[in-house]
């Protein structure tokens, strides 16, 4: 049988195998068991942090025998998804397949029922590939697919895909994997795989990866490659062309005490073994970012490379003005790569300049800081040497004179001020609150237990809008957390407290919200009464409150933006908006 890849071996075959990601894992979780399953999705992120997975865990989910949100991986739709050849399940890679032929092709494929699944599931790698023209050819059917097709679209880049495109799909964004998600896969990988191993190897493998699982499966398959059995750091820095962190200290070292021979020795050594010499300035960035941390606070938590025994040696001998200069230097350096054709020279120039830098004659003071009060610190004792007033003022203080009898000078006690201290702005008293009788309701909304606006009279609202009395609810907005606590408002000011106004003027506010069901629970008729007692309480004024999910908010300013384009947009003077409650 033909090696398969690591990264293809131990694909995550249920969401809880998953590394990271938890945030579109539940989102998503949540969705399957609600119902509420949209029609497209895009999944935007760096390389190798499971964009693809997690499409295919998504089909799998929809299809699966046991249930939609369960993967059994035993049932005849999830065997079919894990090998590739179910038939509901079409996989296009945009980058080879990016002409408006293949997207018409699979235009008419949509309109056909389900062969084995619930669902037909149209994953499109690279979404941001496709031409213009393939856009646009896909833009109809991705709004309004039949109910059994879902859509799903993968990109590294989602700012080169079209609003048009973005405002029709629900976006998650994929992040970097942090360091402990990468390290906790690879370590089951390795005892699958019964390869022995030592931390500090698999901790060069992440750095590599740059928080990418795939790349960090991949270079793990390639040193195991290299070395036929156990992950070593040496196997690790040979193949890779590192420097261990040993040579680097010394290096740093070396580049302290000003010995430039030794220095330029290095250099030759590491040219002459093809060092990767971009990632050594990053590492050595990287290490001294880590002294100059220590130096400051003395928190070994907070060290990337450098265990605390190597940041104390290298702070005692680097006083901190001299750690910036030289941070400062690579930095330089880092960015002027890009303009020179050979980094050699530049690097051995970088070198030199920061073994001419000199530590200064002020002595290193490495003061260790309390981690859980950072700030504040015990009673400080300090003598008044100027009167309040002339300190207050600005006054030139005068020089005493001297006197016969030296008198001493009164000590006091003064607690040291903390960050956390400053002086909080002066909260505008609420008056006590009003709960009304009557609800203002627009008229030809009402639809059985909620509120409903269609886009035709949502336009004639954001017609009818003024800026003015947005940006009175805007500046007043976050009073709104002054009602959480109350009995009654509470639930209805928490709501309203992490909503975004839209559009507004003296009688309707339409709200943007983060989550479905926050506008499922505003759009109630059950819950108007309160939030309208909300923002009179704030505000003075009765509104009726309307709420937009995030792609409803972007697909109607586009709309309006369209309409204003076209000089289609209704006249203020023709719209007619009635109340009843008034």
């Amino acid at each position: 049988m033909a090696y398969k890849a690591l990264y293809r071996k131990y694909r995550p075959t249920t969401f809880d195998e998953v590394a990271g990601q938890q945030h579109i894992m539940r989102t998503l979780k949540n969705a399957l068991a609600t119902g509420k399953i949209a029609h497209a999705y895009l999944f935007a992120g760096p390389r190798g942090t499971g964009k693809t997975t997690m499409a295919k865990l998504l089909a799998k989910a929809l299809n699966c025998d046991e249930g939609i949100g369960e993967q059994c991986n035993e049932c005849q739709n999830c065997k079919a998804i894990n090998d590739g050849s179910h038939p509901d399940v079409l996989e296009l890679d945009a980058a080879s397949n990016n002409g408006v032929d293949e997207i018409r092709d699979l235009i008419d494929r949509v309109k056909y029922g389900c062969i084995l699944g619930r669902y037909k599931v149209y994953i499109i790698d690279e979404v941001h590939m496709l031409s213009a023209g393939a856009f646009n050819a896909l833009l109809k059917t991705l709004e309004e697919p039949p109910a059994h097709v879902i859509f799903i679209l993968a990109t590294t880049e989602p700012h080169k895909i079209l609003p048009t495109i973005l405002s029709r799909c629900q976006r998650y964004d994929f992040t970097r994997l942090s360091n402990e998600d990468i390290k906790e896969r690879i370590k089951v990988v390795l005892d699958e795989e019964g390869i022995s191993f030592n931390e500090e190897a698999i901790d060069l493998v992440i750095n590599l990866a740059d928080g990418g699982m795939r790349d960090a499966l991949s270079i793990l398959d390639q040193v195991l490659a290299y070395t036929g059995g156990d992950l070593t750091v040496e196997d690790v820095l040979n193949i890779f062309a590192l420097e261990s962190k040993e040579e680097k200290i010394a290096l740093v070292n070396s580049i302290n005490k000003s010995d430039v021979s030794d220095v330029l020795a290095r250099l030759n050594h590491y040219i002459s073994r093809g060092t990767d010499i971009k990632r050594l300035t990053d590492d050595l960035l990287i290490m001294l970012k880590d002294v100059l941390i220590y130096q400051t606070c003395r928190m070994p938590d907070y060290l990337e490379v450098l265990n605390e025994e190597e940041a104390m040696a290298l702070g005692s001998q680097i006083d901190n003005k001299k750690v910036l200069s030289m941070v400062q230097t690579l930095m330089d350096t880092t960015r002027d790569y890009k303009n020179v054709t050979s980094i050699n020279p530049l690097f051995e120039v970088t070198l030199l300049k920061m073994a001419a830098l000199e530590n200064s004659s002020t002595p290193i003071t490495m003061k260790k800081v309390d981690p859980v009060k950072p700030v504040q610190e015990s009673i400080i004792k300090k003598p008044i040497e100027e009167k309040i007033e002339d300190i207050v003022f600005n006054k030139p203080v005068e020089t005493p004179q001297k006197e016969e009898k030296p008198v001493e000078k009164p000590i006091i006690e003064e607690e040291q001020l903390s960050l956390f201290d400053a002086p909080k702005e002066e909260e505008k008293p609420l008056p006590k609150i009003v709960l009304s009788k009557d609800t203002l309701i627009l008229k030809h909304t009402e639809k059985d237990t909620t509120f409903e606006i269609d886009d035709l009279l949502m336009i004639d609202i954001m017609v009818a809008s003024k800026k003015e009395t947005k940006n009175k609810l805007l500046d007043g907005w976050k009073d709104i957390k002054r009602i959480i606590a109350h009995p009654e408002l509470g639930k209805a000011a928490s709501l309203l407290a992490d909503a975004h106004p839209l559009v507004a003027n003296k009688k309707i506010l339409i709200v943007e919200v983060p989550l479905a069901k926050s506008v499922d629970f505003i759009n109630n008729k059950e819950n108007q009464k309160n939030l309208q007692d909300v923002i009179f309480n704030v505000f003075g004024m009765k509104m009726f409150i309307y709420a937009v999910d995030r792609s409803n908010s972007v697909r109607l300013q586009k709309k309006y933006m369209d309409l204003a384009q076209l000089n289609k947009l209704p006249k203020i003077a023709d719209i007619t908006l009635e109340f009843i409650g008034e």
